[in-house]
């Protein structure tokens, strides 16, 4: 089963690392693969790679990326997150595979959305997770569930930053 979680609210990520935490806690098989994700010290990356029965893999730099115009190396980390993910789903060794923020990589051009659609009609028995604001129309239709996040209010709006902990 193919699953999106995607819209401009909070809790893509959040959602996709419940369902990991619920795998795991089923002795399930998870790989967690982040694109724009690396070089950063998340809270849940922390506690994540202190479990048995995961394998993550973060690609991307630390810098933020210019939707406009993106940096020859955010080309080059989106490529090799989208063959780490093609690699895993064909490995079929893992129950639980999420693919962090690829629809945004998409949304950006960091990768044709062909790659995406491929990854999603690979044969795999594992439950694939796609995260990030921006998902296709197209993506959504080939989807077997679709969650949209839709922000109504936010803290960020009244000027409060990211929070250790809350948002990382």
């Amino acid at each position: 089963m193919i699953h999106i979680y995607t819209g401009n609210g909070k809790g893509k990520t959040t959602a996709a690392l419940g369902l990991i935490i619920r795998a795991l806690g089923n002795q399930k098989r998870v790989c967690l693969i982040q694109f724009m994700k690396k070089n950063f010290a998340y809270g849940e990356i922390k506690f994540l790679s202190q479990q048995r029965n995961i394998d993550i893999f973060q690609f991307g730099t630390d810098k933020l990326i210019d939707p406009e115009n993106p940096a020859k190396i955010d080309f080059e980390e989106a490529e090799k997150a989208y063959q780490k993910a093609e690699q895993v789903i064909k490995s079929n060794k893992y129950d639980l595979v999420v693919i962090d923020e690829i629809n945004v990589a998409i949304a950006w051009k960091l990768l044709p959305k062909e790659k995406q659609f491929y990854l999603m009609e690979l044969k795999s028995d594992a439950e694939i997770v796609m995260t990030g604001r921006y998902a296709s129309k197209e993506a959504i239709e080939k989807a077997d569930l679709v969650t949209e996040m839709r922000e109504i209010k936010h803290y960020f709006q009244k000027g409060v930053q990211a929070r250790k902990g809350i948002e990382f």
